[in-house]
């Protein structure tokens, strides 16, 4: 189901649905339900929360796990080694911790940088006007491969914030990432994913729509 609304809205904005990355957002899911949405071909798992990932790991098997929460840095060696893809640096000092740790491992760790694109003080990340210069610093750090960027914006309105994001994305793969690696645009989520994918992105964080409304913890 989840693939043919991906499908559906990639078709009416002009694009191919295999441009598309489905990621698992996993959160307070139980291994049963992680390992029946790897088994229908999802393309990633994501989890939010360090220790709810290492509990889990036995579960991840046949599925890239990335980390898609706030990181605090003390978390950090946690991570390294045990998911292919950290979505959420969002300051300069976590980016460096991540190369230091990554270079202790002999690792590139892949990460992608996120944005406040709407400039809340709840949310963690570069702000609009400082992550090109973000994105320079991680290109040119050794233990550091950046693939992209990433948001999410404010529930209301997300589409001109979706415009000015994928705007961004543009300019700097254009300027600094200009290597082709660099080819993450991470986001959309379960009630904005068709705006999303309108708007260039080529990876969706879906919960509700796969497992269905997530329990209050």
């Amino acid at each position: 189901m989840a693939r043919a609304l991906i499908a559906e809205s990639a078709l009416n904005a002009g694009r191919k649905p295999e441009e598309i990355c489905l990621l698992a957002a996993t959160k307070t899911q139980p291994p049963e339900n992680i390992r029946q949405a790897i088994d229908a071909g999802v393309d990633a798992v994501g989890e939010n929360r360090v220790q709810e990932m290492l509990d889990k790991q036995a579960s991840y098997k046949g599925a890239p796990v990335h980390f898609i929460g706030r990181l605090q840095r003390n978390k950090v060696k946690f991570l390294i080694g045990k998911v292919s893809l950290i979505h959420s640096i969002d300051s300069i000092p976590l980016l460096e911790t991540v190369n230091r740790l990554a270079g202790e491992q002999n690792i590139c760790q892949e990460v992608l940088l996120q944005v406040n694109i709407g400039d809340e003080d709840t949310k963690g990340g570069f702000s609009l006007s400082g992550i090109e210069k973000a994105a320079e610093i991680a290109v040119n750090m050794p233990n550091i491969n950046p693939r992209g960027l990433m948001c999410i914006p404010p529930f209301s309105e997300p589409e001109k914030y979706f415009e000015n994001m994928l705007k961004k994305y543009v300019d700097i793969k254009t300027k600094v990432w200009d290597n082709g690696a660099a080819g993450i645009l991470s986001m959309g989520m379960s009630h904005d994913f068709h705006l999303a994918i309108a708007y260039g992105s080529t990876m969706v964080r879906l919960g509700s729509n796969l497992f269905g409304s997530r329990a209050v913890t």
